[in-house]
């Protein structure tokens, strides 16, 4: 059974690894490198990866095609985005927030691997699906 709980533990472990992959590289390396690694780091701890995701596009009812590619999606269940930039934007927040909104995952992570501390710069976003599941 899926719950915030156990969606709490899964994000848990996904920011494990995102600081341990950070621990062996430090800031300074393109995305494409980090979510590699990333994607190794997670998968080695037995968490299920899908990267760049098309999300499709509803827009009054009708499906308008997938043209919005989210980075990962962790166990079917939680959204990540990552990010390699010198400084954090709101936009970037925005944009998992759609992500969220148009997928309907009940949590989303913004990891930015190009910064001294990542849990200083990580973001952590639930949904109203999120609220609506059993605490345990």
């Amino acid at each position: 059974m899926i719950t915030q709980k156990s969606i709490n533990e899964i994000s848990y472990k996904i920011i494990g690894c995102a600081i341990e992959v950070h621990k062996h590289l430090g800031p300074g390396l393109l995305e494409s490198v980090y979510e590699s690694c990333f994607i190794d780091e997670m998968r080695s701890c037995g968490l299920e990866i899908k990267s760049q995701v098309v999300i499709p596009i509803h827009y009054k009812g009708k499906n308008l095609g997938g043209s919005l590619k989210l980075d990962l999606l962790v166990n079917d269940l939680v959204i990540v985005e990552e990010k390699a930039v010198e400084q954090m934007i709101p936009l970037y927040k925005a944009q998992l927030l759609s992500y969220l909104k148009l997928s309907g995952k009940p949590k989303g992570l913004l990891i930015n691997f190009n910064c001294e501390n990542i849990k200083e710069q990580l973001v952590s976003m639930v949904t109203p699906e999120f609220a609506k599941l059993p605490k345990e």
